[in-house]
């Protein structure tokens, strides 16, 4: 018998968090506050995104190869990293999407919903 141990909290979070991120990029470069604004308002504000976060969860993603950034002049004429997604992060977003609707459906059928 093999026993799976299920991922940690923060696990799950984080690499939720790493998806919303992913996503967010598919519509091209942008910077973190950017990214945390379209996340929150694509969620209709039920998501909010910290900085302590974010730029934690944007650097492991760089570090990954998922996406690179570079130094840009903001809307309001500010200094900004912007984020673009990589060809491995697209990779990793079908990825991250599937797993995300497996273990959704799954937990559906267990609080028995119609799935």
């Amino acid at each position: 018998m093999v026993i799976k141990r299920p991922p940690e909290a923060g696990e799950v979070l984080q690499g939720t968090l790493d998806m919303l991120i992913l996503r967010t990029l598919i519509m091209g470069p942008a910077h973190g506050h950017t990214i945390a604004h379209a996340i929150e308002q694509t969620s209709e504000n039920a998501l909010e995104i910290e900085q302590g976060s974010l730029y934690p969860a944007l650097h492991r993603l760089e570090d990954r190869g998922w996406v690179t950034s570079e130094w840009g002049v903001s809307e309001n004429n500010r200094k900004a990293k912007y984020y673009r997604l990589t060809q491995k992060g697209r990779k990793e977003l079908n990825a991250a999407t599937g797993r995300w609707r497996r273990m959704t459906r799954a937990i559906g059928l267990v609080l028995g919903e119609n799935v």
